[in-house]
C-alpha cells in the first residue's frame, strides 16, 4: 500500500462526500458508488421525511431511475381537466399512462436504499456548515474538508452538493438565480366517494396571478392540491389556494399536511461548479422554469454529478480537476439546459397569455399531443421546438 493511500485511510478521506439525500443526491451517490469509489451521503434530516412536492413522475423521471427501481406509484395518471382560473373545464384523455404519481417519502427512501445497496454509506441528524478548499482544515490541493454542525471535520476527493433550494453548497459555488416562485400544497384526506372521482385524473388550472397554475392530484386516500406563483405576494398566492380548495368543494375536509416551499431557477451564467465542488438538482437551480416541475432534473443532473464526481476524484491536480468540472457544466447545460431555455420562453408566453396556453391545450390536437409526448418521455419542449420548425416559428413570434 503507497503511504498515501496509508495517509488517506488514516484521515478517512472518501472519494465523494454528497450533501443531501433526496432525488439529486440519491442519484450521485448511486452513479459514484456503482463506479466502486467510496461514497458517503450526508442528510440534515431523518429518513423518511416530508417534502412539498406534487409527486408527479414523467417519462424523463422514469428513464433516470436506478436498474431495477420499482416506483411506488399511488395512481396512475391517463386523464386531464385543465381550467382557467376555474372556468373553461376541458378534460383531455389519452389511451396511454401520462405519468405516475408517488409520495416523495417513500419514493425518496428507496432512492436513497438503492444508493446503499450500491455501496454508499448514509449518515443522517448531519447538517453541513460549509466547504472548505483551502485552509488548515485541508491537508493538501486535492482534498475538500466538509464541515459538520458541532465542528466535526470530513475530508472527500470531490463534493456534490445537492441540499436542496437554499443550499449551502450552492452558496459556496455561487449559484446565482434568475427566478424564485413559492409552492403551497395541502394534503387532503378525502372519503372514499370523493378519492373515486379523481382516479387516474389529475387537474391543472391556470391562476390568476401572472405565472401562476394550480394542481390537484390523487393519491389513493388523499388528495394532493396546491399552487405556485412568483414569490413576492404570498398574501395573494395563499388567497389562490384557498379560493382553489373552495371552489373544488374540499373546504370541508382537514389537511393532514399543509406546507410551503420556495423554488429556484438558476440564471444562465450560474456556475455549477467550484474546485472539486459540484451542484446538482435544486442546489444548482436546476428545474424546469414554466412548470416548475424538479424531480426529473434533480435525478438527471444528479446523475451527471456522481459520474463526472468520479473523475474530478481521480484527478492529480486542479487543472484536471476543473477541465471535468467544465465537462460535467458542458453536459448539464447541452440537456437540460436546452430545456430550460425553451421553458423559460414558455413561461414568458404563459405569464402574458395563459388564456391561449388554455385555448390550444384544450381545443388544438396538435398541443394535446405534444403535452402527452413529453409527460410520458418520448420528447422534450427543446426536441419539439428543435424539430418542428413551425413550433419553433410561433415561439419567436410570440416572443417579440
Amino acid at each position: 500500500m503507497s503511504s498515501e493511500n496509508t495517509s488517506d485511510e488514516a484521515r478517512h478521506v472518501w472519494d465523494v462526500v454528497v450533501v443531501g439525500a433526496g432525488p439529486a443526491g440519491a442519484s450521485a451517490a448511486y452513479a459514484a458508488a456503482v463506479a466502486g469509489r467510496s461514497v458517503l451521503v450526508l442528510e440534515k434530516a431523518e429518513l423518511p421525511r416530508y417534502k412539498t412536492c406534487g409527486g408527479g413522475i414523467i417519462g424523463p423521471s422514469r428513464d433516470a431511475l436506478p436498474p431495477g427501481f420499482d416506483l411506488p406509484f399511488q395512481d396512475r395518471v391517463n386523464a386531464v381537466t385543465f381550467t382557467l382560473d376555474g372556468r373553461f373545464a376541458r378534460t383531455r384523455k389519452s389511451r396511454h399512462t401520462l405519468f405516475g404519481l408517488i409520495n416523495r417519502p417513500e419514493f425518496d427512501q428507496q432512492l436513497v436504499e438503492h444508493a446503499q445497496k450500491a455501496g454508499a454509506e448514509l449518515r443522517t441528524g448531519a447538517t453541513v456548515t460549509r466547504v472548505e478548499q483551502h485552509g488548515t482544515a485541508v491537508p493538501d490541493r486535492r482534498t475538500v474538508a466538509v464541515v459538520l454542525q458541532g465542528g466535526e471535520t470530513l475530508l472527500a476527493r470531490a463534493v456534490v452538493g445537492a441540499d436542496g433550494s437554499a443550499s449551502r453548497i450552492g452558496a459556496h459555488v455561487g449559484v446565482k438565480l434568475d427566478q424564485v416562485d413559492l409552492g403551497l400544497e395541502a394534503e387532503i384526506p378525502v372519503p372514499p366517494t370523493v378519492a373515486e372521482d379523481w382516479k387516474g385524473r389529475v387537474l391543472i388550472d391556470w391562476g390568476p396571478l401572472p405565472g401562476s397554475y394550480g394542481w390537484v392530484f390523487p393519491k389513493g386516500d388523499t388528495l394532493t392540491v396546491g399552487v405556485i406563483s412568483a414569490r413576492g405576494d404570498g398574501a395573494a398566492t395563499k388567497r389562490y389556494l384557498e379560493d382553489f380548495v373552495a371552489r373544488l368543494g374540499l373546504a370541508g375536509f382537514e389537511p393532514s399536511v399543509s406546507s410551503g416551499h420556495l423554488t429556484r431557477c438558476r440564471s444562465d451564467d450560474s456556475p455549477l461548479s467550484r474546485g472539486r465542488v459540484l451542484v446538482c438538482g435544486d442546489a444548482a437551480g436546476l428545474l424546469e422554469p414554466w412548470t416548475r416541475e424538479g424531480i426529473s432534473f434533480a435525478l438527471r443532473s444528479g446523475r451527471l454529478a456522481g459520474e463526472w464526481a468520479v473523475r474530478i476524484a481521480e484527478a492529480h491536480d486542479a487543472v484536471d480537476a476543473r477541465r471535468q468540472a467544465l465537462n460535467y457544466a458542458f453536459a448539464v447545460k447541452a440537456g437540460l439546459g436546452v430545456e430550460m431555455s425553451v421553458g423559460k420562453r414558455m413561461m414568458g408566453l404563459f405569464e402574458r397569455r395563459p388564456g391561449m396556453l388554455h385555448a390550444a391545450l384544450t381545443g388544438f390536437r396538435p398541443a394535446w399531443k405534444a403535452f402527452t409526448r413529453i409527460t410520458r418521455g418520448t420528447t422534450t419542449l427543446g426536441e419539439i421546438v428543435r424539430t418542428h420548425p413551425a413550433a419553433g416559428r410561433v415561439l419567436s413570434s410570440l416572443d417579440r
